[in-house]
């Protein structure tokens, strides 16, 4: 998953400004959507569908084709830093960008436990303690990672795209060693929990795919937009789909119903593979991998909230440290106290990682129904590319749907944003910061 963008406005790039390739672009699209779900998803999934979870796959790769082309052509036709926040607000308006700023901000409380809870799984996986293991990993991380903000300290985009390399290097190994252990017999029954939890499964899964969004983001740093984003995306939607398929796919072959209970699937087949000892590495990896990501999430997350402060779409308080070089310890530490928060309700109420995540994942599909319901009304009507911004607002519509009454957290928030700003834009002072 991409980090949040800004939803303020940006100032255009030119086209051809750039000296991206299309190997290059394709490469860093790969790291933006490559992220740190995957070391779990393939459980969850087949935790919620069994072995039909593999169909949930498949339709998210499919979906990615036409929603990464629609932010290709949004990206090459309207090159700007800015990505979805701008398309929203060249198409409905600056309220609908800043609901579009809540929703990525908000997202992150919610899924940072998730995230860091699955590196904890990892964690405890390899030297025991079982879930009291993995909720203090995943509170070290949380607590760890907005120090590090809080200290200006910041992966570069190097070292992120170095991380999600390693990822992909990762899945390529468990792949190739672990797949000659699978049986099919492992497949049946196919579908144990009946078709609609395939739905649920897709809505879960939105999490390991959100990130095509940053294509439109990075369309003026290429050398030719037109000419390369399509070719640049075409190639990064096939690897990343060959990668999670086939993962998945081995996943269910080599672990069988045992997938569903596992809390760490690359370990366990990584262990199948090389021996026991590979737990512990899998586990380093884990866990870098999972403060590379929340590190970012952080970063951008808390910057994000001070741009929407000082754009009047959140108190006023909050921009302060959101200048040029400086570090919005306001945001940081709100973010840090509401993801802890969300532990503390997880564990709480036993509730696991699939409500947090479903609760992020209806943030994310929400921003992509108003990206692409942007992108039918930037695009001229007609063309190739509207009619495939209209099959992936359909899909992306159908997948808020499938996220059942988690929907009802990212919808509760755009209303509260728009209500904010009705409210502090009609003449009713705010704080001071």
């Amino acid at each position: 998953m991409t980090a949040p963008v800004r939803p303020a406005a940006q100032t255009p790039i030119l086209p051809g400004a750039g000296g991206l390739t299309v190997a290059q672009g394709a490469a860093l699209s790969v790291g933006a959507v490559l992220g740190t779900g995957v070391i779990t998803l393939p459980a969850l999934a087949a935790e919620v569908a069994g072995p039909a979870s593999l169909v949930a796959w498949a339709a998210l790769v499919l979906l990615s084709v036409p929603l990464a082309s629609t932010f290709a052509a949004l990206g090459a036709r309207h090159p700007d830093g800015g990505g979805v926040s701008t398309y929203v607000r060249r198409a409905f308006g600056e309220r609908a960008a800043g609901a579009v700023g809540w929703c990525f901000y908000f997202a992150v409380p919610v899924g940072a436990p998730p995230a860091s809870m699955m590196a904890g799984g990892y964690v405890a996986d390899a030297v025991g303690g079982g879930r009291a293991t993995t909720v203090a990993v995943g509170c070290a991380l949380i607590v760890g990672t907005g120090l590090m903000n809080l200290a200006g300290l910041r992966f570069s985009g190097r070292v992120q795209l170095g991380l999600a390399t390693v990822l992909a290097l990762l899945m390529t190994a468990t792949i190739a060693f672990a797949l000659p252990h699978g049986s099919t017999a492992s497949l049946t029954p196919f579908a144990p929990n009946g078709w609609g939890a395939v739905g649920t499964a897709a809505a879960v899964l939105v999490w390991g795919f959100a990130g095509w969004e940053a294509v439109a983001s990075l369309a003026g740093d290429y050398r030719d937009p037109r000419r390369d984003v399509p070719r640049a995306t075409m190639v990064a939607v096939v690897v990343v789909g060959v990668l999670y398929l086939g993962l998945a796919t081995t996943s269910l072959l080599v672990l069988g119903p045992a997938t569903g209970r596992s809390q760490a699937p690359l370990s366990d087949l990584m262990a199948i593979a090389l021996g026991e000892q590979a737990r512990v590495v899998t586990a380093v990896v884990a866990v870098l991998l999972t403060v590379g990501a929340m590190n970012a999430y952080f970063a951008g997350g808390s910057r994000l909230g001070a741009a929407l402060a000082r754009d009047g779409a959140l108190p006023a308080w909050l921009a302060r440290g959101g200048g040029p070089g400086e570090v919005p310890r306001r945001s940081i530490v709100l973010v840090m106290l509401l993801s802890m928060l969300s532990v503390g309700a997880s564990v709480t109420l036993d509730l696991g990682l699939t409500p947090l995540m479903l609760l992020a994942t209806g943030c994310f599909t929400l921003v992509y129904v108003l990206g692409t319901g942007a992108a039918l009304r930037l695009l001229p009507r007609g063309t190739a590319g509207w009619w495939t911004a209209l099959v992936a607002f359909v899909s992306v519509l159908a997948l808020l749907v499938a996220n059942g009454a988690h929907a009802l957290w990212a919808l509760g928030i755009v209303a509260l944003s728009l209500a904010y700003q009705r409210f502090t834009r009609s003449g009713v002072p705010s704080a001071a910061p």
